[in-house]
């Protein structure tokens, strides 16, 4: 017990940094575990006001029976203010007799290099496709739910390593349907097909501008995109196009970059894809 470090689960959504936290401390405590444990979310409660009240009350506190410390987990730590982090450095150096921390983020650069120093850094990476595949297959097993092979790879593709994001989809799903299908998942994860996309940039290429705008708008409507899904989505296809020349593809990243961040600035949604669809119509002709 004397041992235990304080924590730092770095890595993308979806990859079992809450899991891990919650799983080692039922390891230590047991089923009454909650009693040495509190837990936050920093994102919802990241004033300094909270991490001085709630934290450190919590923390002064002697641990419940006979455990030697108690937890305080912090979930999305990265949203911490600055002032706020460096309230709970304080707190970390006061109480570090009686209380661990195990905080979680998405990005450890955000979190203050005090903080840091006194934890012992854990970085998860996306998991490998071959491993959400096997979750998925294994949840819809379990919940008797048919899912062919075919949507299997496509769950697998949508996450991009986030396995929440493949459980989620595959549940949406099967509230329409018990049989699911590739079709079926594209359908309900506001997500384009690979094809789609391509005939889109093939569009582009060999029908002119009204023809490719026509196009965008079909898998707008039918997929529920929004303009910023469109454009991440289109960057992730563009490398598996064969018919366009590595100069082609710098110059369409390049403009994706903008037409995105202006989406994000509040631009236009429609202005801006259509500017888009002109752009690669004129550097595909």
């Amino acid at each position: 017990m004397k041992d235990f470090p304080h924590l730092l689960f770095a890595g993308p959504p979806g990859t079992g940094k809450t899991t891990a936290a919650m799983a080692l401390t039922r390891d230590i405590y047991g089923e009454d575990f909650r009693n040495n444990l509190l837990e936050m979310n920093a994102s919802d409660e990241r004033k300094l006001e909270s991490i001085r009240s709630k934290v450190k009350q919590f923390a002064r506190t002697a641990p419940y029976g006979s455990a030697k410390f108690k937890i305080i987990f912090l979930d999305e730590a990265d949203a911490l203010t600055h002032d706020a982090q460096g309230a709970l450095r304080r707190i970390m150096e006061q109480y570090a007799e009686t209380c661990r921390f195990i905080m979680s983020c998405n990005y450890s650069s955000k979190i203050i290099e005090p903080i840091q120093s006194r934890c012992a850094v854990f970085r998860f990476r996306p998991l490998a496709d071959a491993e959400v595949e096997d979750q998925v297959k294994a949840v819809a097993k379990s919940e008797g739910v048919n899912l062919d092979e075919e949507a299997a790879q496509a769950l697998v593709k949508i996450a991009q390593g986030d396995l929440r994001k493949a459980i989620t989809a595959l549940q949406v799903a099967a509230a329409l349907e018990s049989d699911i299908t590739r079709k079926l998942i594209y359908e309900t994860s506001a997500t384009a097909p690979p094809e789609t996309l391509h005939q889109y940039l093939m569009a582009c290429r060999q029908d002119g501008f009204h023809a490719a705008r026509r196009r965008l708008r079909e898998i707008l409507d039918r997929y529920g995109l929004a303009g910023t899904d469109f454009v991440n989505q289109l960057h992730r296809e563009l490398y598996g196009a064969d018919f366009m020349s590595e100069l082609q593809k710098l110059d369409l990243t390049e403009l994706m970059a903008e037409i995105d961040f202006r989406l994000v600035e509040g631009g236009g949604e429609s202005v801006q894809l259509d500017a888009l669809t002109a752009r690669i119509c004129r550097m595909l002709a």
